[in-house]
C-alpha cells in the first residue's frame, strides 16, 4: 500500500510525498519548491521518478526545474488545459496513469474553477484523491481563471466520491475555513465536533489533513449547497432567493471573499 507524508513548504503548502515499503522510488505531488524536496527524499535515500501537477500556480509547480536537474528521470504529468511547459505527460479528465516503480494507478478528474484546467489524482484502490487546491479541508479554493459555475460542479462531483475517500489537499487553511463554516452554520454539532478535533491536530503540531469526503459532506459549506441551512445562510447575505447549486456556491464563495477572507 502506498505511504503518504507531507512536506511542509512555505508558509501553508503542503508537498506530498508518495513511497511504497520496499523500494527506492517515490513521486511527489505539486513540488512548488524543490529545497525541501530534495532535503526530504536525500535523508531518506529516495529517487524520486514521478512528479504530479495538478495546476499552473507558482507555488504548486515552483520546484520541477530545481528536482528535474536533480533527478532527470522523473516524469511531470499535469493538465493539458493549462499553459506548464515543464509537463511531459499532458493529462486530460478520464486519463489513467501508472507509475511502476510505486505499483499504483491514478485515474484523471477534471476539477476546474479554481483555475481553468485543474486536474485531481484519484487512486480507487487505496481509496484516496489528491486534489490540489479545488477542495480544502472545510474549505475550498478561490476562483481564479475559472468559473464559479465549474469549481461548484467539480465539488459535486467529488462529493459523489465513496465516503472513506481521503482528501489530500494542498494547503493548511482549515482552522480558518472552519471558522466560516461557523458563521454559514453556527449550530452544526458535526461542525463544534471537527473543530475541536482539527484544533488539538494543530496543537500537536500536526496536520489537519487528509480529511474524507464523509468529512466534507458533513461539515464543508461549498460542498453542502444542496442543504437547507446552507442554502438560508448564502440567501440572506446575498439578500436574495438563489436558485441551483451554483448559485448557492457563488453567494458563499462571494461571502468569504469579501466578508472573512
Amino acid at each position: 500500500m502506498i505511504e503518504v507524508s507531507p512536506i511542509p513548504a512555505f508558509d501553508d503548502n503542503y508537498i506530498w510525498l508518495l513511497t511504497r515499503p520496499g523500494t527506492h522510488a517515490c513521486a511527489v505531488v505539486d513540488p512548488g519548491d524543490e529545497d525541501p524536496v530534495i532535503e526530504r527524499l536525500q535523508a531518506s535515500g529516495l529517487e524520486l521518478r514521478a512528479i504530479l501537477i495538478t495546476h499552473k500556480h507558482g507555488d504548486h509547480v515552483g520546484g520541477i526545474r530545481g528536482l528535474k536537474e536533480r533527478w532527470p528521470g522523473a516524469v511531470v504529468y499535469g493538465p493539458a488545459g493549462e499553459p506548464i511547459k515543464s509537463l511531459e505527460r499532458r493529462l486530460h479528465g478520464g486519463d489513467r496513469i501508472t507509475l511502476n516503480d510505486l505499483g499504483v494507478t491514478f485515474d484523471v478528474l477534471d476539477v476546474p474553477g479554481h483555475t481553468e484546467g485543474h486536474i485531481a489524482y484519484h487512486d480507487a484502490n487505496d481509496g484516496m484523491l489528491f486534489c490540489g487546491d479545488t477542495l480544502f479541508a472545510a474549505g475550498c479554493g478561490r476562483v481564479f481563471s475559472g468559473t464559479f459555475e465549474q469549481l461548484s460542479d467539480s465539488l459535486v462531483r467529488i462529493g459523489r466520491l465513496p465516503p472513506r475517500t481521503r482528501l489530500y489537499c494542498a494547503h493548511e487553511y482549515t482552522l480558518a475555513n472552519l471558522g466560516f463554516a461557523a458563521w454559514v452554520e453556527p449550530d452544526s454539532a458535526a461542525l463544534a465536533e471537527r473543530t475541536g478535533r482539527d484544533e488539538a491536530c494543530r496543537a500537536r503540531g500536526e496536520p489537519t489533513v487528509p480529511s474524507t469526503v464523509a468529512d466534507e459532506l458533513a461539515t464543508n459549506p461549498f460542498m453542502r449547497t444542496d442543504q437547507p441551512a446552507v442554502i438560508d445562510a448564502a440567501s440572506r447575505w446575498a439578500a436574495r432567493p438563489l436558485g441551483d447549486r451554483a448559485d448557492v456556491f457563488r453567494a458563499l464563495r462571494t461571502w468569504k471573499d469579501k466578508d472573512y477572507d
